[in-house]
């Protein structure tokens, strides 16, 4: 399959959008701890958690399509054949991947929640060329995977060092959680190419939003402290949401899965530098976050290199 020129194809743009990405959802990190004291959320309330990513989803959804629509010039209302597309991106992207997720997350470390996530890539990827088969899968591709993955294994050390014992309602659900993020990508890769993406990102954050909120409240969750404080940090992670995963669908709609995924190794990079600067963590930023950073370059720069040769 070729791509047509077009300048978000250019692998220097691409870098620089996808990193944007990254270090937003870098950010969300530390912004989600930052909220969950805001609306005094225990780390262990996944319903209500859900209740917070769900308000989250929702704005972010009125957000990305407020936004498409003043830059397209007219309202991005779904159309009878995107609807169906918006339900399944959201199944995936939003709903199934968010909701075991929180519930995971509820039953394992952060850190070995961030390493799981980690493998979304790997989902992407595979997923891409082994059951749709958008893209062939290549040496290159494996070993860029591999190198970013051990980054990531490497900048967790310290929170693994207990051992990586194996749980069901723990990892288990976050690996599903990372096996639907991979689908979403995927999915939405392949219905952007008659759709806007921008459309399917806003739409689908809406109605997956408004889906977990309802699922949070029926388990029992809720919202505690309302103020500026705490609507301000919800505002700027529904901007993340917002701006992050439309410009990631943009890039996906324009170049192959894999050009693009791989750059999802920078989102725990970016997290830990960040959560090092405004949550003031021990997490360590000298040579183990270097070894780490450099790993993930090489593995991106790996999975890149000649990946337009090889769709």
């Amino acid at each position: 399959m070729k791509y047509k020129e077009n300048i978000l194809t250019k692998t220097p743009v691409v870098i620089l959008l996808a990193f944007i990405c990254s270090a937003l959802w870098g950010s969300a990190f530390s912004g989600v701890k930052i909220g969950y004291e805001k609306f005094d959320i225990d780390s262990a309330d996944w319903s209500s958690q859900m209740i917070f990513a769900g308000v989250r989803f929702a704005i972010a959804g009125v957000m990305a399509l407020a936004f498409g629509s003043i830059s397209a010039r007219k309202a991005l209302l779904p159309t009878k054949k995107s609807v169906s597309k918006i339900m399944i991106i959201s199944l995936f992207q939003t709903i199934l991947q968010y909701i075991f997720y929180y519930v995971g997350l509820a039953h394992t470390t952060g850190v070995k929640a961030a390493v799981i996530v980690a493998a979304n890539v790997f989902m992407s990827i595979l997923i891409s060329s082994l059951i749709y088969k958008i893209e062939k899968l290549t040496l290159h591709k494996i070993i860029g995977c591999i190198l970013g993955f051990s980054g990531i294994i490497i900048i967790n050390l310290s929170g693994l060092k207990d051992g990586v014992k194996f749980s069901l309602f723990g990892d288990g659900f976050v690996l599903i959680s990372t096996v639907a993020n991979g689908f979403s990508s995927v999915l939405m890769k392949k219905y952007s190419t008659s759709e806007n993406p921008v459309m399917l990102s806003g739409w689908q954050f809406f109605f997956g939003g408004l889906i977990m909120t309802l699922i949070g409240a029926i388990c029992g969750g809720n919202i505690g402290s309302v103020n500026a404080g705490s609507v301000m940090i919800l505002l700027y992670l529904a901007f993340v949401s917002a701006a992050a995963y439309s410009l990631w669908s943009v890039l996906l709609k324009y170049n192959p899965v894999s050009k693009v995924a791989v750059f999802g190794f920078m989102n725990p990079v970016c997290g830990v530098i960040i959560s090092n600067i405004a949550l003031k963590e021990s997490s360590p930023l000298g040579i183990q976050s270097l070894v780490a950073l450099s790993l993930v370059c090489v593995g991106i720069y790996a999975v890149n290199k000649n990946v337009d040769k090889n769709i």
